[in-house]
């Protein structure tokens, strides 16, 4: 088997679990609160096309549709279960693909998203974010959170990983901020934050602390209030997790066509098979308001 191969199999073994726990009503609200609300701030992404990355059932879809109820959101997954449970619970399409191949891109899309998706795509990451180069326009929009390698309990994480069949050690591991920039060139990030506290563990990563999903709703309110103290703490040693929002250079470095040449790959589907891309220009996607918020 391949990276892309094994990442399958493994996400379609603990689909229903991983749901179960990464998307029940209390890692919603621990989302809400100390993710989507940095991450969407200031956007304006309705009547937008927006390509969710390793969008597993769609939660993080509905979370910016919420927001933004008119964008145009398509979703992206290795996982067949997963791609037919996000059309299903969203309505939008999806597409089964590995981004770890190289992918043919006909339209790109305004904004690309990703919640705890590159971290599965260490076996090429540099495709990985090619792709997503090529996935976003000129003056688009990266969103991007994944688990943060600088943390101080790095060391534990990776025998963590080793050990737990939750993970596919073979295929994955934490990224840093920097890692993640130095491969993707084409984007110029525009501001990161780190966070994760007691509740990111015990909430929002129930299945592999095994806390049972009953008693979640229990510890849930004394949570916050910790997340919220924790997450005030300075710095990227203390945290988990970063989270990041990137723009997509105007002038691409690999090229004067925008995209770094492909080969054959997974082709999207053309305008039909998926909401029409929108041909707005982006003067309206960044208010004014865009670059403020915590900075590096």
């Amino acid at each position: 088997m391949d990276a892309g191969d094994l990442q399958r199999a493994h996400y379609e073994r603990i689909h229903d679990a991983y749901t179960a726990h990464y998307y029940d009503a209390t890692a919603i609200r621990y989302r809400e609160r100390f993710i989507y609300d940095w991450l969407f701030d200031g956007l304006d992404l309705d009547g937008r096309s927006v390509a969710d990355l390793a969008s597993g059932s769609g939660h993080n879809s509905l979370a910016l549709l919420r927001r933004f109820p008119r964008a145009e959101v398509t979703g992206f997954d290795v996982s067949p279960s997963a791609c037919r449970d996000y059309t299903r619970l969203t309505g939008r399409p999806s597409v089964e693909c590995d981004l770890t191949q190289p992918m043919d891109v006909p339209a790109p899309f305004d904004c690309a998203l990703v919640v705890g998706g590159l971290h599965h795509c260490v076996a090429d990451l540099a495709t990985a974010l090619a792709n997503v180069e090529r996935l976003v326009r000129p003056g688009g929009t990266f969103l991007l959170v994944e688990p943060n390698a600088a943390c101080f309990l790095e060391g534990l994480r990776r025998l963590w990983y080793r050990a737990d069949p939750h993970f596919q050690a073979e295929t994955e591991r934490a990224l840093t901020h920097e890692e993640l920039a130095a491969l993707a060139p084409g984007f110029a990030p525009a501001r990161v934050r780190y966070f994760g506290g007691p509740g990111y563990f015990l909430l929002c990563n129930s299945l592999v602390m095994r806390v049972p999903l009953a008693l979640k709703p229990v510890i849930e309110r004394p949570l916050a209030g910790l997340e919220a103290a924790y997450n005030a703490l300075p710095g990227r040693r203390p945290f988990p997790a970063f989270m990041a929002r990137w723009r997509r250079r105007e002038e691409d470095p690999h090229g004067s066509a925008g995209v770094r040449p492909t080969g054959f790959g997974p082709r999207l589907p053309r305008t039909g098979e998926r909401p029409a891309v929108s041909r707005r220009t982006f003067s309206g996607l960044y208010p004014e308001t865009f670059m403020g918020g915590p900075a590096f």
